[in-house]
């Protein structure tokens, strides 16, 4: 049962916003009180159906003692009884505390761990995988840096994703993607094993932290290196030095104005992301990581190409329609995971 003096609170919160923004609230509150009303918007409508089902429920089995309506009764009954649990539990999922960051643009870094050339290779056949499901999702993607290795493959990418809860279903994909294939270059066919690693990081906005321009060296550079797109003949390169981490940024577009806004735009975002971590690691400290704040050093995933199998290690889920999946049909597994960690959530809370 969903506790209902909860949900009379929600309500009255949502009822409050409404007034707020109806009365004419101060501009500098108008974007915040918005997108809490947004936000609570669909849980109150599910709160609502709740409401309803229960006083049907009450009502048509008020109506099993009336000779004229017993009939009817005796259908609704079973039919709002099994109905109300389901609600209930779609309650509870919308009740669960949400992540600030899950309606963000992400930044995805993508590099090869293991395995050289045929490494890089798979961390090129990732790039156009998520490419592929960003396409699928309606997402725009956007290259910011991209190393090409001499075979076709990529030594590093970064790419801005932007459109409706980006990062809600690409969380889960940072960690370590295992391969196992026959390379191109593999005379006798034997099966290698190779990895690459992702980082899906929420992107950060200059009113989530402060970069004291004390704390950054910005280089300008000619671009260099593999891929044609990514070579250019001027000093239009970036290269931004985060001091106090010894982090390391660079973009080498066309444009060195474009350069430092985009290489800033990762560096935020990185450094958002290790705070993110700071935090999510002191409130796991007395409990078990949920499936989306594992260590990055984690494998996670495993794509065998010969058995045209998927399989991810930390829900024990197996899909044998590989070829789908590395077409960017990624939708089963995100679905998964997003429920997974649901319920992982549910029974910290309840439990």
């Amino acid at each position: 049962m969903v506790p209902l003096d909860k949900l009379a609170q929600i309500t009255a919160r949502f009822e409050f916003l409404e007034a707020r923004l109806n009365d004419g609230a101060a501009p500098a509150e108008i974007a915040t009180l918005s997108r809490e009303y947004s936000d609570l918007k669909p849980v109150v409508d599910e709160i609502a159906a709740y409401r309803q089902a229960l006083d049907d429920l009450a009502e048509a089995e008020g109506w099993l003692s009336d000779p004229e309506m017993k009939a009817l009764a005796e259908e609704e009954v079973p039919r709002l009884r099994a109905r109300i649990p389901v609600m209930e539990q779609a309650l509870r999922v919308a009740l669960l505390p949400k992540d600030a960051a899950d309606a963000r643009p992400a930044i995805l870094e993508i590099r090869p761990g293991t395995g050289g050339d045929e490494a890089a290779l798979f961390a090129a056949d990732l790039l156009r995988m998520y490419q592929r499901f960003a396409e699928r999702m309606g997402w725009t993607f956007e290259v910011l840096e991209q190393q090409d290795s001499e075979l076709g493959g990529i030594k590093d990418v970064s790419v801005h994703i932007a459109g409706e809860g980006v990062f809600s279903r690409l969380k889960f994909e940072s960690g370590v993607h295992r391969v196992q294939r026959v390379p191109e270059t593999e005379a006798q066919g034997r099966i290698h094993t190779s990895a690459a690693t992702v980082a899906v990081l929420p992107e950060a906005e200059e009113v989530d932290l402060h970069i004291p321009p004390s704390d950054i060296r910005i280089d300008t550079m000619r671009a260099s290196g593999a891929g044609g797109q990514h070579v250019n003949t001027t000093d239009s390169a970036v290269r931004i030095t985060h001091l106090p981490t010894g982090m390391i940024v660079t973009s080498a577009q066309k444009s060195q104005h474009r350069n430092r806004e985009m290489a800033m735009q990762v560096l935020r975002a990185r450094l958002y992301d290790l705070e993110r971590a700071r935090v999510d690691d002191a409130r796991a400290a007395d409990r078990k990581a949920q499936v989306g704040s594992g260590d990055r050093s984690e494998r996670i995933r495993t794509y065998n190409f010969p058995q045209g199998r998927m399989t991810d290690h930390r829900i024990n889920l197996t899909l044998y329609s590989l070829n789908q999946i590395m077409q960017g049909d990624l939708g089963d597994i995100v679905d998964a995971l997003v429920a997974h960690d649901q319920a992982e959530k549910l029974a910290e809370m309840e439990g």
